[in-house]
């Protein structure tokens, strides 16, 4: 095998229930298949973990992979990709963080971290410049997140904790890794996971470097990709205000998840969130490793009842979850956050589970005694109480605490209220508001209701016409936008009709979806101003600069395609069917704005979808022919343990 440079060549493997650790070299052809990040990790699970395996129970594998370009100055390159079955949907489980612990892993000695069995005690683990040590977690067990961070944070300066709060102790279903204080990876429930296996915290820290093949080469390309970044139009607005850029657009077209997808918009919404409000509690701008945007605020409230609360919030996935879902101030979105970050949960999950509590008290399918106070949109004390109480599964909470889709089997009547697609809540967008590649992209991802994994690069959030049987969606950009896109010529002449000024969704679904699983498998942030701007004719020489390993444009895309068909492969294995891929029924049939989803519309957009993929057009199935196109068939990278 020749020298691996980039890397930091190999993944620790930790089994709690014996207590023992071992080393897996990386093999190039590992490296050059699937990259690193979620490919990595997609494929061990795929392998490793047992079909139909309790995902809260020991055959469960956690695994945390670094990106293949962090810890190389690539713009963004810090991002960490958390995986598992997800004890949300039974599927593929996974999330992205930013941050540093990415690039304190591969410093101290791994690329990723497998976690395997489960603990007989509350344990937290200790990796140090290759030196690895698990220890009793008894203190720490029972204290929320920030609390276990002050007190780790005493014994080990300088590095990066993942660790879990209340919840994922708990096992709620939509507990979240936390990293560090004010990030996690936050969907499909890893912290349950995690709790499950008694393990409090990661702690990494490191003082070893990453080598560069070509580092001069290198920089030189860091350079030419800073340029393109901050030439995209995008980039100034994200600079300036982060992702709250979409708060109020999305608000204007009626496609906000409003009083939990009653209502497209709330009255006040673009007067109580706008800028200005951002600008009057922000301070400064965060930046993640390697990061030229800083989309993120660092906020201080400095009067009335959050008095005192400083913390990095104000974007758009809190603002618009407890904002527009639950109808709280932007104030006391601040405050929601700060508690969902402390109890461990993701922010989506904990909000949709409120929003259908709520909805269910107002119909009275839910009664005070059933909940112990009454609740309603924003009532801000009884939804940080009822937070409180799913973190703790106190009561309510404890039925609650299993998500939406399981809480509806066990509340007679209340499947309508919960609104998920293959049992994970959905985030901000209504589709009947808005219909576009992003809003087919819920429907299609890996892991159920979520709007991270697919994303037009060139979306134009000026237009919302829908005059293509849904089928497109308007281009609305200068020529020099279309012949800037880092995308190959013949695909992107069939994605974007310039003549007819739209984007043909399902080809450009497709293509989203496998960019940004080439993001997470490399350490990218998929932020608008990158996805505008970076694609794989800019990656590949860089990739090859700083690993050594020659990949074309076409080689890294079908390296992140196979990782996509291997998720999909998973979730075929663990029960997903093709009438899983359907949007929640109040979609079809509750008008928002004098709109309803078009039912054959939708399933014919997502049958030339699955035509795109080269699955089968009616059942989602990956064809034989694409399995052996990506190299699929009866292939392992992993033995047995």
């Amino acid at each position: 095998m020749s020298v691996l440079y980039g890397y930091a060549g190999k993944l620790l493997e930790v089994n709690l229930s014996e207590n023992r650790f071992k080393d897996r070299v990386l093999q190039e052809k590992l490296c050059r298949d699937y990259l690193g990040g979620i490919g990595f990790n997609a494929r061990y699970l795929y392998e490793q973990i047992p079909t139909g395996a309790d995902a809260l129970g020991p055959e469960n594998i956690l695994m945390i992979s670094a990106g293949t370009l962090v810890g190389s100055p690539f713009p963004t390159a810090s991002r960490s990709e958390a995986s598992a079955k997800s004890p949300m949907t039974g599927l593929f489980g996974t999330s992205n963080s930013g941050m540093f612990f990415g690039i304190q892993l591969k410093c101290a000695g791994y690329d990723g971290i497998i976690i395997r069995g489960q603990a007989p005690e509350p344990v937290y683990l200790v990796i140090e410049n290759e030196e690895v040590k698990v220890y009793p977690a008894g203190n720490l067990w029972g204290k929320d997140a920030w609390e276990a961070l002050d007190i780790l944070k005493t014994e080990y300066e300088e590095a990066e904790i993942a660790l879990i709060g209340p919840a994922g102790e708990n096992m709620v279903r939509f507990a979240c890794i936390e990293n560090g204080y004010y990030d996690a990876w936050g969907r499909t429930g890893l912290g349950a996971v995690m709790g499950s296996k008694r393990l409090k915290a990661i702690v990494v820290r490191g003082s070893g470097s990453i080598t560069p093949f070509k580092g001069e080469e290198m920089l030189q390309k860091t350079l030419e990709a800073r340029k393109r970044i901050m030439a995209s139009p995008f980039y100034q607005p994200f600079k300036s205000y982060g992702t709250m850029n979409a708060a109020i657009p999305y608000g204007k077209f009626q496609a906000l998840n409003a009083h939990h997808f009653t209502r497209g918009c709330l009255p006040d919404w673009k007067q109580n969130f706008a800028r200005s409000r951002v600008e009057e509690y922000m301070k400064s701008h965060i930046a993640c490793q390697s990061c030229i945007i800083a989309c993120a605020h660092w906020v201080e409230i400095n009067q009335g009842k959050y008095q005192g609360l400083k913390m990095k919030d104000m974007e758009v996935t809190p603002v618009t979850s407890f904002g527009s879902g639950l109808g709280l101030s932007l104030e006391a979105c601040v405050q929601a956050s700060a508690q969902a970050q402390k109890y461990g949960y993701d922010m989506v999950s904990i909000a949709g589970t409120v929003g259908m509590a709520i909805e269910l008290f107002r119909h009275g399918m839910l009664t005070r005694e059933d909940i112990g106070y009454d609740i309603d949109f924003g009532q801000e004390k009884a939804i940080f109480q009822l937070m409180e109480d799913i973190a703790y599964r106190r009561g309510i909470g404890h039925i609650l605490a299993e998500g939406s889709k399981r809480a509806a089997g066990i509340l007679t009547g209340s499947e309508d209220a919960a609104v998920h697609i293959k049992g994970l809540e959905m985030p901000m967008i209504d589709p009947r508001g808005r219909w576009t590649t992003w809003t087919l992209g819920m429907l299609t991802n890996i892991r159920g209701g979520d709007h991270l994994r697919c994303r037009n690069p060139v979306e134009n959030l000026r237009y919302n016409e829908n005059k293509h049987n849904y089928r497109k969606e308007r281009f609305g950009f200068p020529e020099k936008m279309f012949h800037d896109l880092d995308m190959p010529a013949e695909l992107k002449a069939r994605a974007i009709d310039l003549e007819q000024d739209t984007v043909d969704i399902a080809v450009m679904a497709k293509w989203a979806e496998d960019l940004i699983n080439l993001y997470n498998a490399l350490g990218v942030c998929i932020r608008p101003p990158v996805m505008n701007s970076i694609g794989p004719g800019i990656l590949a020489p860089f990739f090859e600069d700083f690993t050594g390993l020659t990949m074309s444009p076409a080689d890294l895309m079908r390296a992140a395609e196979r990782a996509w068909n291997v998720m999909k492969l998973f979730n075929i294995r663990e029960g997903e069917k093709p009438e899983d891929s359907r949007f929640p029924e109040r979609f079809y049939r509750q008008a928002i704005d004098d709109k309803v989803l078009p039912e054959e519309q939708i399933e014919e957009v997502l049958k030339l979808y699955y035509q795109a993929r080269g699955w089968d057009r009616h059942s989602g199935q990956p064809q034989k022919e694409k399995l052996e196109e990506l190299s699929l068939e009866q292939q392992r990278y992993f033995d047995s343990r």
